[in-house]
């Protein structure tokens, strides 16, 4: 990348480049083809962006006019402190973008958007075999030892 990357807020015109990205995250875990979200939970998603009222933000890196990567993230409330946390949902970049810092600027920026909200702490989630992108977040953040269930209903 010759041209510098630009960590922003998303805009209601990006949503032709943010489309590509967000399918690209969910191929990533499994989620495509026969498997893919239905449309009605992207619309849903995207719309929540731009909704004072809900608390799911999102931010793009760009570089050159060009969407290279995004990063989802929620404030919410806790049991075991007074100030909101700080969920990163989602984090992806493009495959050209990886190991050029565009992953690590994203949760930089989320950290400043934390922090600027009040918010002590900032986690997220990713699967076990995601070794790569670990390789990043061990350098940016402490692993919590906890385990996550889940069950569907």
């Amino acid at each position: 990348m010759n041209h510098p990357v630009t960590i922003r807020e998303i805009a209601g015109e990006d949503f032709a480049a943010w489309k590509p990205l967000w399918d690209g995250y969910n191929a990533f875990y499994g989620r495509k083809d026969r498997t893919a979200l239905p449309d009605a939970i992207t619309k849903m998603t995207w719309s929540r962006f731009f909704d004072a009222y809900e608390p799911v933000r999102a931010l793009v890196a760009e570089s050159d006019g060009k969407l290279l990567g995004l990063a989802h993230y929620l404030l919410h409330r806790s049991t075991i402190q007074i100030e909101p946390v700080c969920y990163l949902q989602d984090l992806f970049t493009t495959e050209a973008a990886r190991g050029k810092g565009v992953g690590r600027a994203l949760i930089e920026a989320v950290y400043r958007r934390a922090t600027e909200s009040g918010c002590p702490r900032v986690y997220w989630h990713t699967h076990e075999t995601n070794a790569t992108a670990m390789a990043l977040y061990d350098k940016l953040a402490d692993k919590s030892g906890f385990v996550v269930y889940r069950k569907a209903l």
